[in-house]
This record gives C-alpha cells, structure tokens and sequence, in this order.
C-alpha cells in the first residue's frame, strides 16, 4: 500500500515536505511519530484523526510512534492561539502525560511510546542555546505562522521557544529511533518543517532523510468546530464521556459530514464506504452511515464489548424501558442521564421543575395529571408528594421517565 494514495483518496493530505523521503521511509520501514499535548487527563474525539492516522502509518509498514509532551507541556504551543497558555505545574503535566499514554496504549497497543521529558528535562539553558538555538535564525522564526499570528496580541520568550523544542524532539527520535517522519495537524506545519529544517542543518541537507506531513483539521459542513457540543468536549475516557454518551455523539451526525467522517476516522474501504453512501441515498431515514460511524468508531475507541452495551443502551432508551436493564447497563444508563441534586423533602412537582423535565408548575401539573411522570416506573398522582416517600435505586437515585423516552435522574441528599 502506498501511504501517500491511501491518505489521498481519503482526503487526509494537507501539505508533504518531501514525498520521495516520505516514500522512502515507508519503503526502510522507518519510524514515524505525532505529538500529544498533556493538557488534560484525557484526550477528546478531536484528538481522534491524528490517533487514527498514526495507525494508518503503522499499517503501511512504519514504526508508528506517539510522542507524549511531556517536556513541551510545560511550556505550551502558541500555535494559533490568542493567549498565552497557563502554565501548568509538574505534578500536573506528569500526571496528565501519564494518563494520556494509558489511555493511547489502550486504543493503539501496537504504537510505541516516548516522553520528550527524558530527553528535554535533562538539558540545561545553555545547552539549549548551544545545541538548538543556535541552527535558529529569528528572521526564520518571525516568518512562522503560529509565531506571526501572536506577534501583535503577546508572545512571551517561552512559548516562542515552543517551535525549537519541538525540532529537536524531530531530530532526537531521527537520531535515536530511526523516526524519519513526522505527522500532525495542518496548524502543526510550522512546527513540523522547524524540525525538518533543524535536521537538515544538523547531518547536512544532502543527507537528510527528514519528512513532514500535515492533515486538515476537521470541520463540519456549516463551518462549525468539529468535537465540541453543548455540554463541552466529547472525551475518550468513558469516565467524562459516557460510552452511550459517546456512541450517540456519532449516531447524530449530520448527513453531509458522515462521507468525510467514514474516510477520516474509520478503516472502511473505499468499496465499503461507497456502498454504504448509496444504501443511505435508498433510505436515508435508516441513518445506516451515522449507525457504521457510531459503531466503527465506538469499537476504535472503547472496544467491542463496550460497544454492544452501548447498542443495548440505545435499545432500552428508545424502548423506554431502562430500569429492566441488568446492573452494569443500569449503571451506564444512570451515567448518561442528565442529573440534579435534590433534597429528600423535595415535593415532587418541584423536582419536576428541578429536572426540567418541565419548566413551569403548570406543566408539570398537566403531566402528571396525564399521568406522563414517573419515578423509577412509578407514575405519579400526588404533586405534593416528597420524594422520601419514592423507592429509590442505586444510592439514593430517582430516574424519572416523561412519556415513552425521555429521562432524567435525581440523585438524593
């Protein structure tokens, strides 16, 4: 498989340094590496294309390596952002770097790991300003975008040494691991060929086997961001981001952005997605590409066996009987239901209100005299009853249910 026609037809090559280099490498069976930022305990869904792509490398034959930044997490990227990053403290980036290696190891076991910290947090000042700073021009630096971009709102000397570090992370795995590729998102490029240029300065420019290779960012087909809703980011740890929660993110994806997503984020063929795209067009209101992408990216990321529970949680919520569920499913079912903390002697209208199961005494009054409330399977009659009086499940808890499918839980104090 040639690396460069597979990402193509996919639509995932933004910009290529060198393709004869990037060729070649894959050709040695070289290594290839992608940087992950530890700015949180968790990677979230927009994380997922790089993830994916990496994987797609160690597929073509490369040595795919992820690359944890726990070195450069102390300092922060500035690309394209319009302030200045807080700065972490170094239990934090340990702790986040950790978890976000787990969490990869999980996802992509076949990946192997590094920490630029083993090699970044070694080196002194004037080290860095003899042995990297020194390859640096800063008309250079001033020409690159992420740098450019900041110049007018604030940059401090920090995170301007941001794109130098990560240069020689490229050319300590270049020297080290036999990386001669490095891969990332297209705000990514500047960092990239600051690598490829500090290489090339380093084992001369008729020697290097240095290549660089940028994909697009994903957006959605109204130009929104992609990854993010309502209630903020969608998380790869099932603790921020229930598996259910998670499936269901794909599940409600536009129509117009479910081709794309299949070629980004899915191992489907050309042949698997082309067919599907005309099964859709014969009967679009079966959503048979929203329900692949759900279930093809679901499994990626949290495995088969939390894929079927979360098949099984779609069943019961749309069937309306969740409580029938046994108590694992019951237990993901609690963790996806939008919740409030209530106090025991609450009335139940109240609680109602509380929810928002309605938004207004007299709404709730017309469904509970329509007899559409229930707590916990028990339809409610009484508005003035207190919710110590309700059999609660799991520690205090109180699902109630309005109509045939929605659900909302209190969870007792």
């Amino acid at each position: 498989m040639n690396i460069i026609k597979e990402l193509e037809w996919r639509g995932l090559v933004k910009q290529i340094t060198n393709e004869e280099r990037l060729l070649k490498a894959q050709k040695d069976g070289a290594a290839v590496y992608c940087g992950f930022d530890p700015t949180a305990d968790s990677l979230h869904v927009g994380h997922l294309m790089m993830i994916v792509t990496l994987k797609r490398f160690d597929q073509a034959g490369f040595q795919a390596i992820g690359l944890i930044g726990g070195g450069t997490g102390m300092i922060g990227d500035p690309s394209f952002k319009a302030d200045e990053r807080k700065l972490q403290t170094d239990e934090q980036v340990k702790f986040h770097a950790n978890a976000i290696q787990n969490q990869l190891l999980r996802i992509i076991p076949d990946v192997t790991f590094a920490n630029n910290a083993d090699w970044l947090g070694k080196m002194s000042l004037i080290d860095f300003l003899r042995d990297v700073g020194k390859d640096f021009n800063i008309s250079y630096l001033l020409n690159k975008d992420s740098i450019a971009t900041r110049i007018s709102t604030g940059l401090s000397v920090t995170e301007f040494s941001y794109t130098m570090l990560q240069a020689y992370d490229f050319y300590n795995l270049y020297i080290k691991y036999n990386c001669k590729v490095q891969i990332g998102g297209s705000d990514q490029w500047g960092n990239i060929t600051s690598g490829t240029d500090y290489i090339s300065a380093r084992v001369g420019s008729a020697n290097t086997e240095a290549a660089g290779f940028t994909i697009p960012l994903l957006t959605k087909s109204d130009g929104k961001k992609f990854g993010k809703t309502e209630s903020g980011a969608v998380w790869l740890d099932a603790n921020k981001t229930s598996v259910y929660d998670f499936y269901q993110f794909w599940i409600n994806q536009d129509d117009n952005d479910c081709v794309k997503m299949l070629k980004f984020l899915t191992f489907l063929t050309q042949e698997e997605i082309s067919e599907l795209e005309l099964k859709h067009k014969e009967a679009p209101h079966l959503r048979i590409m929203q329900k692949t992408l759900a279930s093809e990216v679901t499994k990626f990321v949290h495995g088969e066996a939390e894929l079927n529970k979360a098949i099984k949680l779609t069943e019961a919520f749309f069937a309306g009987n969740i409580l029938n569920l046994d108590d694992d499913l019951l237990e993901l079912a609690i963790k996806s239901i939008p919740t409030v903390d209530v106090e025991k002697t609450t009335l139940a209208i109240e609680a109602i209100i509380n929810v928002n199961a309605a938004t207004s005494k007299r709404e709730a009054r017309e469904f509970i005299s329509s007899r559409a409330i229930s707590f916990n399977d028990e339809v409610i009659i009484n508005e003035n009853m207190h919710l110590s009086e309700v059999k609660t499940i799991k520690n205090n808890k109180i699902i109630v249910k309005k109509g045939k499918r929605k659900y909302y839980l209190l969870n007792l104090k």
